[in-house]
């Protein structure tokens, strides 16, 4: 395809080439005679794209886990239309994702790195779409590993990154989302997805300038800290002032509503903590702080979760901190510090 064409023109067209279903895909992608010179589309076309597209930042979060509204009647007619579009927008970014990660294998060097730090922020905030949620993101997920893969200053490039990705909502299911668009197949999505983990925590917490989050030896002891807030009662004054109007705080249904919201925020954190955790390479020397880790989530979380049958969210975060509980539990009996299998035997 010749270069300088308009957003629209190349909206049309790429549509046209991205779908392998096309017979002329393979030559307008190879070019004319099958060299493998590949065009590259810009990130301003890409966002076009996109726009075109329809996909949006998100701007509605689920109510959570364990809390459903309405009835289970059958779909309306435009329930039924919003269902068709979903589809048609999922079919058509798995297109472009397809397209770009060909893009990315076959020209690493086509994009800078600051290109390449935009086009993951763009992919990520149109992941984020609210009609797109409940959908499969394999095509993406491939896509993003790539692009990590082709930052060439990758360690300077990491904590520019994580603080445009930590600003891409305002609301912790969606940044725990973005997080999980990162799979935990390579080193540096590894150290991403853990890097990450912790920034969006203290940023929800209001702990960015207080901790050493970009110290690499201290990140279980950052962890520790923001553990120790992260008691359910503790965390209703992280959720803004409109969440509950003035003097409502006693009244029953505004208080169940906000401890839901409460719960809701803890499972994110804790879901978070454990993606920090699970990217370390825990060594005999982090023993101490692991243990420590463990003992936090028992005095801050476990402890503070009243069980009711009338109230779900609660059974659903312990579980989940019965979970990590037991996983941080298993890491500390495999980096035991030598010297504990010996203890017993001192003396003797």
């Amino acid at each position: 395809p010749r270069r300088g064409r308009t957003e629209t023109e190349f909206s049309r067209l790429f549509f046209g080439v991205s779908s392998p279903e096309n017979p002329h895909w393979g030559r307008t992608v190879l070019g004319k005679n099958g060299n493998t010179n590949l065009w590259c589309p810009s990130l301003r076309e890409v966002s076009a794209t996109f726009h075109n597209l329809g996909a949006h930042s998100p701007t509605l979060q689920p109510l959570g886990p364990t809390q459903h509204t309405g009835s289970e009647a059958s779909l309306s007619h435009s329930e039924q239309q919003d269902a068709l579009q979903e589809v048609a927008l999922d079919s058509s970014l798995n297109y472009i994702c397809k397209f770009l990660t060909l893009c990315a294998l076959a020209q690493p060097g086509a994009y800078t790195d600051q290109n390449l730090l935009d086009l993951i922020e763009l992919l990520c905030r149109a992941g984020l779409d609210t009609r797109l949620r409940l959908l499969p993101k394999t095509d993406l997920q491939q896509l993003l590993l790539q692009l990590l893969e082709n930052i060439r200053e990758w360690p300077e490039k990491l904590r520019q990154l994580c603080c445009a990705l930590s600003r891409a909502s305002d609301h912790h299911h969606n940044l725990l989302a973005l997080v999980q668009l990162f799979l935990d197949v390579s080193p540096r999505s590894r150290q991403l997805r853990g890097q990450l983990s912790l920034l969006v925590m203290a940023r929800l917490l209001n702990q960015q300038e207080r901790l050493s989050l970009w110290q690499e030896k201290a990140q279980l002891s950052s962890l520790c800290q923001l553990l120790s807030l992260m008691r359910p009662s503790s965390l209703r004054r992280y959720l803004g002032p409109e969440t509950v109007l003035p003097g409502q705080e006693q009244q029953p249904k505004a208080s169940a509503q906000l401890d839901h919201k409460a719960c809701y925020l803890c499972h994110s954190l804790l879901t978070l903590a454990g993606v920090v955790v699970s990217c370390q390479d825990i060594t005999p020397d982090q023993w101490g702080e692991l243990q420590l880790l463990c003992m936090q989530l028992d005095r801050h979380i476990n402890t503070h979760i009243r069980e009711s049958p009338q109230a779900m969210h609660q059974t659903t975060l312990k579980d989940l901190a019965a979970q990590t509980y037991i996983r941080w539990q298993e890491l500390l009996a495999h980096c035991q510090p030598q010297a504990q299998y010996f203890s017993l035997w001192e003396g003797v």
